[in-house]
């Protein structure tokens, strides 16, 4: 039985991948292992708290230490990273703690791979062979996009936030391990996620929880900004497949082919409301009111996801109408429970 290392599962992408994995493969030991800093929370895990092929560790993927101990005492065979800070407008007032969790905590998780795994450079030990390491990063690297063009897994990196800018330069480190020590390295880039256990601070969550709440929905300028939007279980599905059967040091996007501007994502959630959970009068749109503007805020993303769909054989599930009435729904249950 392998066991593979998960950082950053008591978010909102990985809690919902540990599920997903937990369940898809029965020879695998997963170890869990996340800061529980404000976005993480140990509610997310608690379908797996008593699971005989899970463990959970809190802990710092910058503390070397930690890392090289789990990876000794586990004999860790695979990587698949999650755990980042990811909140643009956090990175905007708060640089630094994106730079240390999302380059050096990055750095520090490959270098102990490597290390655990390899004689030396190009040379792994007798075993390790077939020891991955999976990068999960966004497609915010990329930069904006015009009126048309997508992102594709060739498109230069242009990062225009500190955010974006410390997931840029993790994606340099873990592709320089492939390139100088020979380690086997997938990147995969996505576009926006949406769907059970988000945090209230992002976009769909927030629409959601001021409308139940009859509160002004912020929206930033004139909700124009376009986001290519993904269903989380669509997500890990693409990264499962990208782990499993990925070119080694290759990128791959993964994307909803779901465009949609921020209006029409605060209109929509609060039509589907306005049906499942009527005000007592009007409607939830007469609450959204716009905002002054995001610095930096970029004016449209979207991924070009032919590579996986072609060459791996993904394809989501959902579409944006699909997926967002599960997660209201979601949202709905967990508010009334």
């Amino acid at each position: 039985m392998k066991t593979i290392l998960v950082t950053g599962t008591a978010g909102f992408i990985g809690s919902n991948f540990i599920y997903h994995f937990i369940e898809s493969y029965p020879d695998y030991k997963l170890i869990s292992l996340d800061k529980l800093t404000y976005a993480g929370s140990l509610e997310n895990l608690n379908k797996v708290e008593n699971h005989e092929r899970h463990t959970f560790i809190k802990g710092d993927i910058c503390d070397r230490p930690l890392i090289e101990k789990i990876f000794t005492e586990n004999d860790v065979q695979g990587v698949i990273h999650f755990a980042a800070e990811s909140h643009v407008d956090n990175s905007i007032s708060n640089p630094g703690v994106f730079i240390e969790t999302n380059v050096n905590g990055t750095f520090t998780l490959i270098d102990v791979a490597y290390k655990h795994w390899m004689e030396k450079p190009f040379t792994f030990k007798n075993g390790y062979q077939d020891c991955k390491f999976l990068h999960v990063s966004t497609d915010e690297v990329y930069g904006t996009l015009g009126e048309t063009g997508l992102f594709t897994e060739t498109t230069s990196y242009a990062p225009n936030s500190p955010y974006s800018a410390s997931k840029a330069s993790s994606d340099m480190l873990v592709r320089s391990y492939h390139h100088t020590y020979g380690m086997n390295t997938i990147i995969t880039n996505c576009s926006n996620n949406y769907g059970p256990q988000q945090h209230n601070e992002k976009l769909i969550p927030t629409v959601i929880r001021k409308a139940l709440n009859e509160e002004i929905i912020p929206i930033y300028g004139d909700g124009k900004n376009i986001r290519d939007w993904l269903y989380v279980l669509d997500h890990c599905k693409g990264i499962d497949l990208a782990y499993h059967k990925g070119i080694f040091g290759e990128v791959y996007n993964i994307g909803g082919r779901n465009e949609r501007n921020n209006n029409y994502i605060a209109d929509k959630i609060c039509e589907i409301l306005d049906q499942l959970q009527p005000k007592k009068s009007g409607s939830y749109k007469d609450l959204i009111n716009y905002v002054e503007d995001r610095a930096g805020h970029d004016r449209r993303y979207a991924i070009d996801a032919t590579k996986i769909e072609t060459n791996l054989g993904w394809k989501a599930d959902e579409n944006f109408e699909s997926g967002i009435l599960k997660t209201i729904q979601w949202y709905l249950d967990k508010y009334s429970s």
